[in-house]
């Protein structure tokens, strides 16, 4: 087989260890395309995101392919993972065995040999250690095609190495949670800009996990539930409806961007943040939920103001301050 025509496919989270995977087999001639899988819980700034994935993927040589996979994610792997969670409501195990399965079934499509992955044995507590990348492995059905370069001399030979793709003397060996080496290579091919090891993933975090578990806790999880999550205040009125208050500017930009069905927007008569309230909402939560929002707003305790839910509008008052609304509050984590 011609060696200029290797080609892999890599998990590629945008991270340090990635990118030096990626670089590791791009420095022996293989031809690497970075897919990122977009769970939608990545973060919050995910046009941001793209784009510095597109700039650091071009910066070591790599070609950059966005993989949505949020519906897939939510209805398979999230609430049903076969090795459970981390400490928060992460399915590392399970999540990182479904993007192999999805990369090595997108290998014909992208001409490619195999799949390369940046995990470090012994990195994580839970999803790489020895015994769970071999779970990672049988899970995803990777058949020897996943290398991980930045340990594979501590991994038996895989496809592409036993085939002559790559050159596994010149793969890594690296163990445990000290990134001195990674820092090290960094520094040698010029890699300054990547993000740090716990930014990931939203599923990792305590406060947006405690928020998922109060939102199932009342309703089921649709798509639009992940960004809706993600931005502003969350408050549980007494009816068990949801009201959402952004909290600045740009919060109002990104709620607007959320095309919502479950929520109905407010119109206040004066400048303030962006709410949404449950649509079945009740007329006591509704009025409940107009009064927090204009509470949040530049309105006078004491005065009355016109406030417009859905087709309905209601005459309230905010509350004196906002240490009166903490009882509805939804606490993160």
């Amino acid at each position: 087989m011609n060696r200029e025509k290797i080609r892999a496919l890599a998990l590629f989270s945008g991270g340090l260890d990635s990118l030096l995977a990626m670089k590791l087999l791009i420095e022996q001639g293989v031809e690497v395309i970075g897919l990122y899988f977009d769970t939608g819980f990545g973060g919050k700034g995910e046009e941001e995101k793209k784009r510095y994935l597109q700039e650091v993927a071009q910066k070591i040589g790599a070609q950059l392919e966005i993989v949505n996979i949020r519906e897939q994610f939510i209805q398979e792997i999230l609430f049903d993972p076969k090795y459970g969670y981390g400490k928060n409501f992460n399915p590392c195990i399970d999540c990182h065995a479904n993007m192999i399965r999805i990369a090595k079934k997108l290998l014909p499509r992208y001409g490619a040999h195999f799949v390369i992955s940046g995990e470090v044995v012994g990195q994580r507590p839970m999803s790489q250690r020895l015994d769970a990348l071999k779970k990672v492995e049988e899970l995803s059905g990777a058949d020897g095609l996943i290398l991980r370069p930045l340990s594979a001399k501590l991994l038996p030979p895989t496809i592409p190495e036993k085939e002559g793709w790559v050159d596994r003397e010149k793969l890594l060996d690296i163990r445990g949670r000290s990134r001195h080496r990674q820092m090290e290579l960094a520094k040698k091919w010029g890699i300054e800009n990547y993000e740090s090891p716990s930014g990931g993933c939203l599923l990792t975090d305590s406060g947006f996990s405690g928020r998922l578990r109060e939102h199932l806790r009342h309703d089921n999880f649709d798509l639009e539930d992940v960004d809706l999550l993600k931005w502003g205040r969350h408050f549980r009125l007494p009816g068990g409806a949801k009201l959402i208050v952004s909290r600045n500017r740009e919060e109002n930009e990104r709620l607007r961007k959320i095309e919502v069905t479950k929520y109905t927007p407010f119109t206040l008569p004066l400048p303030g943040p962006l709410s949404l309230i449950t649509t079945e909402a009740s007329e006591e939560d509704r009025e409940l939920g107009a009064r927090i929002a204009l509470t949040y707003s530049k309105a006078k305790p004491g005065e009355s103001y016109l406030v417009t839910i859905g087709e309905k509008s209601y005459s309230v008052s905010p509350f004196g301050s906002k240490d009166e609304v903490r009882r509805y509050f939804v606490q993160d984590g």
